[in-house]
């Protein structure tokens, strides 16, 4: 019923031009929502296709091994954070065991970080007329990376990593302008979450802490940072449980290892790193997002006309790739796909230098054809590198294998392979080949039991005596040569960069 230019519900009255406003606020998110579906539709169509990594195979065996009822740590050798291996055991359980499963959850975390990322400066921005176009602009600049969209949507760490990380910085924004310190706790819960899933991100925790009482607004600042740290420690409690456990054996993986034989036989991991650290420059979607980050960061420090408030959030994410940063160059050795992390965060700041941009060198009130221009060049440059990984191993390929596997090799028999087929074939892993980097720790024997770590030496000592019936490995041939494995069986297949033995040689005399 309408009563004197008002619409009235129930004897509420709604004015036509609130109604216009919410309208008008809605419109914008739905777009913005629009262009994320269709970068989430990307990263889908890519994680069941092409994407990969070699190190998938360990994180997902592990999880594979919590769902059978072992323990990281106490039950095998996995000198990684153990939450992202629960994680991905959680939600195996509920769809199979399957790698699509671990990398459609990825891809969905990656694209929930992508929307927190751009909705940020959909609400946050001072430039009314810009938000939109920024925001898409950062959706673009992070979803069609290729680091993003080639690491984003696999077995690993990075998209749950990408989603702690963005949710944290949205709800430590939230924090300082809240009395209550339930956001400031939520911060420090994710935060810690992201650095138990992977250390990789433990700088942004510190960051978080320190940020949010210096620039607090309302409440107790103090409150606010005792809230932070207490819920900085919940995710860090399975951490606690398995080092009651085996103080030893968590610390050796947590620590130790990365500290003394992470560099192990790899004589050049320093002009490895001086590679990495450069190879920005020979990527034209890493060097534009660099550079429209400096451009954005610059251009914020430069406008008076915005509220310092407003500012500091921006910084904040300057703070946050600072770190973070900091971190994955001392990492050593590094390796590329680490900044990721960095992405949405660079991501925002390079909007803002969208704008500078665009506003002063085409005009100040007529984004499309700017943004038109920025998303083809994206396209464009992550297209290039698709094409040129399109014919790199894929899981397809490993599947491949696998059904070898179950070919020649009989139910209950041993096998011996990468972490990729215990995990395909569900055969059970010998003690040592759970991660498979372990084998070439030099330790001794005595210390290595314990953490569950067999020498790679060992293992070929078995095959000789009989234990496994099958061999199936993507080492070079120079090292399957130096194993002495052809000689061991009496077949062979080459399945892409993966070989499968099997039928075990008479012992000679």
């Amino acid at each position: 019923m309408q009563h004197g230019g008002s619409i009235c519900t129930r004897g509420n009255r709604v004015r036509p031009d609130d109604a216009g406003r919410a309208e008008r606020a809605r419109s914008p998110l739905l777009a913005l929502c629009a262009v994320v579906a269709l970068l989430f539709a990307l990263l889908l169509v890519y994680s069941r296709t092409i994407a990969f990594a070699w190190d998938e195979g360990f994180h997902l065996l592990a999880a594979q091994l919590i769902l059978a009822g072992k323990r990281p740590y106490l039950d095998f050798c996995y000198p990684q954070a153990p939450l992202y291996a629960y994680w991905n055991a959680l939600w195996m359980r509920l769809f199979g065991d399957t790698w699509r499963v671990a990398h459609t959850v990825s891809a969905l975390a990656t694209a929930g970080a992508i929307l927190l990322a751009a909705e940020f400066l959909l609400a946050r921005l001072p430039v009314a007329g810009w938000r939109l176009a920024c925001a898409v602009a950062a959706a673009l600049l992070a979803g069609l990376n290729a680091t993003v969209v080639g690491y984003g949507a696999i077995g690993q760490a990075y998209g749950l990593c990408l989603f702690l990380l963005v949710a944290a910085f949205r709800v430590s924004v939230r924090a300082v302008e809240r009395s209550s310190p339930l956001p400031a706790a939520a911060a420090g819960f994710l935060a810690a979450a992201a650095a138990g899933s992977s250390l990789l991100t433990a700088a942004a925790a510190p960051v978080f802490l320190l940020w949010i009482p210096l620039h607090n607004r309302a409440g107790n600042r103090w409150r606010k940072c005792a809230a932070c740290l207490a819920g900085a420690a919940l995710p860090l409690l399975p951490l606690l449980w398995l080092f009651v456990e085996s103080p030893h054996a968590t610390l050796f993986n947590l620590f130790e290892y990365q500290l003394r034989y992470r560099r192990v036989n790899w004589e050049d991991a320093t002009p490895h790193d001086l590679g990495v650290l450069t190879s920005w420059l020979d990527s034209s979607s890493a060097l534009l997002l660099a550079l429209l980050a400096i451009a954005g960061l610059r251009f914020i420090a430069r406008m008076s006309g915005w509220e310092r408030a407003r500012r500091a959030e921006f910084y904040l994410c300057a703070w946050l790739a600072l770190a973070l940063g900091a971190e994955l160059c001392a990492t050593h050795p590094t390796f590329e796909r680490y900044f990721i992390l960095l992405t949405p965060f660079l991501a925002i700041l390079a909007a803002v230098g969208f704008y500078a941009a665009a506003s002063r060198l085409y005009h100040p009130s007529r984004p499309l054809l700017p943004l038109a221009a920025l998303a083809l060049l994206l396209a464009l440059a992550l297209a290039k590198s698709v094409y040129q990984e399109s014919n790199a191993l894929s899981w397809r390929d490993l599947e491949a294998v696998a059904r070898k596997i179950e070919q020649v090799t009989p139910p209950h028999a041993a096998l011996w392979g990468d972490e990729h087929f215990h995990f395909l074939t569900r055969r059970p892993a010998p003690e040592g080949v759970e991660f498979s980097y372990a084998q070439i720790v030099d330790m001794p024997a005595a210390q290595a039991a314990p953490l569950h770590i067999v020498n790679q030496w060992e293992l070929v000592r078995q095959a000789e005596t009989g234990v496994f019936s099958t061999v199936a490995t993507c080492e070079a041939d120079p090292e399957i040569e130096e194993m002495g494995l052809p000689r061991l069986y009496l077949h062979k297949t080459r399945i892409k960069s993966c070989t499968v033995f099997w039928d075990r040689a008479p012992a000679r005399p």
